[in-house]
């Protein structure tokens, strides 16, 4: 959608889980705003699209303005998340938010125009950029006349076509620092096995990133020899992602090599490995499959990184199995450097959009070259796999002994 003038009041809003990102981009969108364009009005809407369904705001004020290049220093969100999907009336009616015969989509649209919004800047990630694009459809068949612009919040930077989403990269980093101090832990007991479980539920690109940045965590320390104080102990031994095969057997006696040899293991997964053969156990035993208002298996009700630790546990003689998950750590923290210049380059161009009224998911657009843009609503999808053949990967599984394993189909 494309009108010609400027808008008056704009709004914006984060949705779905937290990344390192989203405070920063709230407060880069009113520091451009302020600075290009200081007529226009600003509110937030409180915890997402709920905020939005009832009107529950806040109002962007000139002390507001003043301080905004202070959020950049912080994580989470300072206006509020939550997991509320406009198509999906039954959950709307029972969380409250509509009543029943109402359509959310319409709720929300009459919400916007009621606020005098023109531009809905979304932040957030496959989910929250799937609801605006249905939202931004919904407005476009009805003629409301309003933009809807997305910035791409996801540390599992799985989001087609954009080549990296905000955030992610200082999940990674994150959960290495995580894992810095939780790998310590093998001291603790003899035989230990530790799995790291990193969130990433279709796409492993977070967990391999986190292992390369722990990777070079250690690249930079030096140890002492001869006291159990070796690169090789606190080193990754295993990677496990949604996009590889994982032969059970061969991997279990690699792994019981070096258990034998220095007495822990240390393994990185994905919280979204192994979920087709959880969800399948489950269903097999009659057991019913938690899912969320989007039909998302609920991992945390599954629990991934406990299923691969009983899995290898028993194959390769663990004495005592822990299980850390890096996920609310990693994801809550303020923007790292590399995505403070990631999202001040989108920010500026989500404002320029804003200015043309021109829709779209600000990101650099994979099938354009690389080239920083709108990408238009109906293109963008979530579930895009980390591609397995990528160099440092492949590197990185030929630097710890693993096999590289099997892209495995990924449905769409």
């Amino acid at each position: 959608m494309s009108t010609s003038s400027k808008p008056k009041k704009v709004a914006i809003l984060t949705a779905g889980g937290l990344a390192p990102c989203l405070s920063s981009a709230i407060g880069g969108l009113i520091e451009r705003y302020t600075e290009i364009a200081p007529e226009i009005e600003i509110i937030a809407y409180r915890g997402g699209y709920k905020g939005l369904l009832l009107g529950d705001r806040y109002v962007v004020t000139p002390e507001i303005r003043a301080k905004a290049h202070l959020l950049h220093r912080f994580g989470g969100s300072p206006i509020g998340n939550s997991r509320v999907k406009l198509t999906n009336v039954k959950d709307c009616i029972k969380r409250g938010l509509v009543k029943e015969g109402q359509d959310p989509q319409k709720v929300a649209a009459d919400q916007l125009v009621k606020d005098g919004v023109e531009v809905l800047h979304t932040i957030g990630g496959d989910d929250t950029n799937t609801a605006a694009a249905d939202l931004a459809a919904f407005l476009g068949r009805n003629n409301y006349g309003l933009s809807v612009i997305g910035l791409p919040k996801t540390i599992d930077n799985d989001v087609y076509p954009i080549r990296q989403s905000l955030g992610a990269w200082t999940a990674a980093e994150q959960g290495a620092r995580y894992f810095q101090n939780v790998v310590a832990e093998h001291g603790a007991n003899p035989r230990m096995l530790i799995v790291h479980e990193v969130m990433g539920r279709n796409c492993g690109w977070l967990t391999a990133a986190t292992a390369q940045a722990y990777r070079k965590l250690l690249d930079a320390q030096e140890f002492v020899p001869g006291i159990g104080l070796s690169r090789e102990r606190l080193d990754v031994h295993g990677v496990f992602i949604p996009e590889m095969s994982v032969d059970f057997a061969a991997e279990a006696a690699r792994l019981k090599a070096i258990m034998d040899r220095i007495d822990n293991v240390n393994i990185f997964i994905s919280e979204g490995a192994g979920v087709e053969s959880i969800v399948a156990e489950m269903q097999a035993k009659g057991q019913e499959v938690p899912r969320d208002a989007f039909g998302h298996v609920k991992l945390d009700a599954v629990n991934p990184g406990k299923w691969f630790g009983e899995q290898f546990a028993k194959m390769i003689g663990a004495e005592k199995t822990l299980i850390q998950k890096s996920g609310y750590f990693a994801r809550a923290a303020a923007a790292n450097i590399d995505d403070l210049r990631l999202i001040k380059s989108c920010v500026d161009l989500a404002v320029e959009a804003a200015l043309r009224r021109e829709s779209g998911v600000i990101g650099h657009d994979e099938d354009r070259n690389g080239v920083l843009r709108p990408i238009e609503f109906p293109r963008i999808k979530g579930g895009k796999p980390f591609n397995i053949g990528t160099p440092w990967f492949t590197d990185l599984l030929t630097s710890i002994g693993q096999p590289k394993g099997q892209l495995v189909a990924v449905k769409h």
